[in-house]
């Protein structure tokens, strides 16, 4: 789903059906909600139309500030999470594959929510093919599967706190590791 951007220029909302509509949170207080309040109080005591140019430079800085903010809370959070499991080298544990691309298998372990990722390259078992339409890798010759959503056991392989990423190894799945 795209991005709300804040603009001076009325494109309804889809998803409501809405042909007119302002978006302000509360009781959250951003810059925009504080320019929508403001306007709305001018326009209340009898004020004429405000500068469309001052408020759409105003909205291009709060859609890129607020851009911003998401990105450093989201590196924040991936840098707590490899910190912790950068003590937890040696431990199994269970998670989902959440993602699966031709070049590896991402994995969120289950009990933290710490998302790593598994290199093709190092699955040893055998050699790994993406197959894009089944979100999936099958090995070539042991047709060995991994698919979105399939839960396996992960030991943490590398905790990059500069980078923000976490290397996995693959156990197995948790068919193979509980039978």
């Amino acid at each position: 789903m795209s991005k709300a951007v804040y603009s001076t220029d009325n494109i309804g909302h889809y998803g409501l059906a809405f042909d007119y509509y302002s978006h302000f949170t509360s009781p959250i207080r951003r810059y925009p909600d504080v320019m929508v309040h403001r306007l709305l109080q001018h326009y209340l005591d009898g004020g004429k139309s405000a500068d469309e140019e001052v408020y759409e430079v105003k909205c291009d800085h709060s859609s890129n500030m607020e851009l911003l903010a998401s990105k450093a809370e989201r590196d924040s959070i991936k840098y707590m999470q490899v910190k912790y499991m950068k003590n937890h080298e040696d431990e199994e544990f269970l998670g989902v594959i959440s993602g699966v691309t031709d070049w590896g298998i991402y994995v969120e372990i289950i009990e933290n929510k710490c998302e790593g990722m598994i290199r093709l390259g190092d699955l040893d078992d055998d050699s790994y093919e993406f197959v894009e339409e089944d979100f999936a890798v099958v090995g070539r010759r042991t047709k060995n599967t991994y698919t979105l959503g399939d839960e396996v056991y992960v030991k943490v392989k590398n905790a990059d706190l500069v980078k923000k990423q976490l290397d996995f190894w693959m156990v197995g799945s948790k068919e193979q590791v509980e039978s």
